[in-house]
């Protein structure tokens, strides 16, 4: 990673930073879906793949209105969220907590994209980009709308199903 010396340096580093983490939630909402026993938590994570997909080309985009090459930079935040979500995947696996963990791993990704999404967004602002703030707008909207679906889904099934479970646990 280049020396930071402005605010542009730093837009452009945190671009790189979400181009390196929406590729590697390609590569993960497929095995999470996978992993999901919630028919509907499955579709969640399979349109959320199709948005995420969307989401690098975006930010393509984004690189080609900066006259620059799309390029990514290792983004530890991200394969931190992915690594704990793998082994708590292994580790729920065959609970009725199963959908309650991949959630919650799901929503620890979703918060750390509105995050840097939000900051993007106001750096373009302050550094007048603003053709590249409608597109990071369109991206957070989208990340804002699957955080929202994944609270929906835990607060309505996800969350009882598990703590049914538990109960049932208990009881043996």
């Amino acid at each position: 990673m280049s020396k930071i010396k402005s605010l542009h340096d730093l837009y452009v580093a945190q671009l790189k930073d979400m181009y390196y983490a929406e590729k590697q939630l390609v590569k993960a909402l497929p095995k999470m879906a996978k992993a999901a026993q919630s028919p509907q938590l499955v579709k969640d994570f399979m349109m959320h793949l199709d948005e995420t997909e969307g989401h690098v080309e975006r930010l393509e985009e984004v690189f080609d209105l900066l006259d620059l090459s799309p390029r990514s930079e290792k983004c530890e935040a991200i394969t931190g969220i992915i690594e704990e979500a793998k082994q708590l995947m292994s580790e729920v696996e065959d609970s009725p907590a199963n959908d309650a963990g991949l959630i919650l791993a799901a929503q620890k990704a979703e918060h750390y994209e509105i995050t840097t999404y939000g900051s993007l967004i106001v750096f373009a602002k302050t550094l007048g980009y603003n053709d590249q703030v409608e597109i990071l707008k369109k991206t957070i909207a989208e990340e804002k709308a699957a955080d929202e679906k994944l609270t929906q889904l835990a607060e309505k099934t996800s969350n009882k199903q598990a703590a049914i479970g538990e109960k049932q646990r208990v009881a043996a």
